[in-house]
């Protein structure tokens, strides 16, 4: 098995089309069509169901993928280690975070790191936590700022950043507003929320500690960014559940701390691989990291 094979399969994988992956390699479209195909005598298995307008992986396919991510990225890894005991780090750096995370400042942290290794291209994704841990499990990312989804396991492990309770926003004319005090989940269990998608952090936080208290609530309005978030609590349709420093955003709202959620916190984590399986360009990243340049000061979060 050739890792030219791995990696034109891969290529189709993501496009989803022989002529785009074959564009994006810069080769031709009979020659990655051949390596497919060779890659798919040997397994003894077709990797990919064929129409004329895309492809889609088969059952075989789909675990194919799956380790042919990782073995591309510990290839990746052996070379950038290799050119890094020779004193230079080159290569990519694959980032991941969710939006507006707690504990370090993704941009600035980011640019100090251009700053010192103008050789690394850097690489930049956002997503809900769920997907960024499956990503860096899969080798897709180098590592990636997110909420704390899981324990650490042979594939992925977290370092802290920070932690934090979560607080209500509502606007000043809502009825929770008056009341001036810390709420309990039973105190807004029957208000509207608005919230993310369930694959981000905030709302996973959210999710549990209302779970845990045994409130059942009603997510109507959900999005995928902060804003428009904020942008619903503030024209009243709902109140929203977040990480204490989402409050630093829209200082118009009324904030107020939510108890009696047990050991809940919104807790973000720097999630990793493997010891063995972080690529230099990751470790260098944390390195920076641990200087405390670019993150902000231990307390309370900068906002974002």
């Amino acid at each position: 098995m050739e890792l030219r094979h791995l990696r034109h399969f891969v290529a189709v994988a993501e496009d989803q089309h022989f002529t785009r992956a074959a564009e994006r390699l810069m080769v031709s479209q009979s020659g990655l069509s051949a390596s497919v195909r060779a890659l798919e005598r040997e397994l003894r298995a077709p990797l990919f169901v064929r129409t004329t307008r895309r492809v889609t992986l088969t059952e075989a396919g789909r675990a194919l993928l799956a380790e042919a991510e990782r073995i591309l990225a510990r290839v990746r890894a052996a070379h950038e280690a290799v050119a890094a005991v020779q004193g230079v780090l080159r290569g990519t750096l694959a980032v991941g975070t969710e939006q507006c995370i707690a504990g370090v400042d993704v941009a600035a942290l980011l640019a100090a790191f251009r700053r010192r290794h103008p050789d690394v291209e850097i690489l930049l994704r956002q997503a809900g936590s769920g997907t960024l841990a499956e990503d860096v499990a899969a080798g897709r990312l180098d590592l990636a700022f997110a909420y704390r989804t899981q324990d650490d396991t042979d594939q992925l492990r977290s370092v802290a950043l920070t932690s934090e309770p979560m607080t209500v926003l509502c606007h000043p004319s809502h009825r929770l507003a008056t009341a001036g005090a810390a709420l309990v989940p039973a105190d807004v269990g029957g208000e509207v929320f608005v919230d993310f998608h369930p694959d981000w952090g905030p709302r996973r936080t959210t999710d549990g500690a209302f779970a845990a208290a045994g409130v059942r609530r009603t997510v109507s309005l959900e999005v995928n960014d902060v804003h428009s978030l904020l942008d619903l609590v503030d024209e009243n349709l709902g109140i929203a559940a977040v990480p204490r420093h989402f409050r630093h955003k829209r200082p118009s709202l009324t904030a107020l701390p939510l108890k009696g959620t047990g050991e809940a916190e919104y807790e973000t984590v720097a999630l990793l691989p493997a010891e063995r399986a972080t690529s230099p360009a990751a470790r260098a990243l944390m390195t920076l990291l641990g200087t405390g340049d670019p993150a902000p000061p231990q307390g309370e979060p900068r906002p974002c």
